[in-house]
């Protein structure tokens, strides 16, 4: 599964999402970009949206986009904070569905 790291996330994430290529969204020259054009963006190239950001699921409808969006609860977004999610994004991500939203917690 190809993975997209929002902003909010560090890119440090990305390696450690092991078995799966992970680009991060400013290195694809998107930062800034509201969240509507940002998935319509990724969905043409990601299977799974990586997000902190906790009001995506009210000011989107996500069944409109081709990708699937992985909402992380954790307490920051510092590294240490999001190192306990990464077996259930890990787990979570081969039965990732298109136009969902999947909550990750620790």
């Amino acid at each position: 599964m190809r993975i997209l790291l929002d902003e909010n996330l560090p890119w440090q994430l990305g390696p450690l999402l092991t078995g799966h290529p992970v680009s991060a969204v400013v290195g694809m020259g998107w930062g800034g970009i509201q969240n509507g054009r940002l998935l319509t963006l990724a969905q043409a190239q990601f299977d799974i949206f990586l997000t902190l950001d906790q009001g995506i699921p009210h000011q989107q409808h996500l069944p409109k986009f081709e990708i699937a969006v992985f909402l992380l609860r954790a307490a920051s977004n510092d590294l240490v904070d999001l190192l306990p999610l990464i077996p259930a994004i890990l787990a979570a991500a081969p039965a990732a569905q298109k136009r969902a939203l999947t909550v990750v917690e620790p």
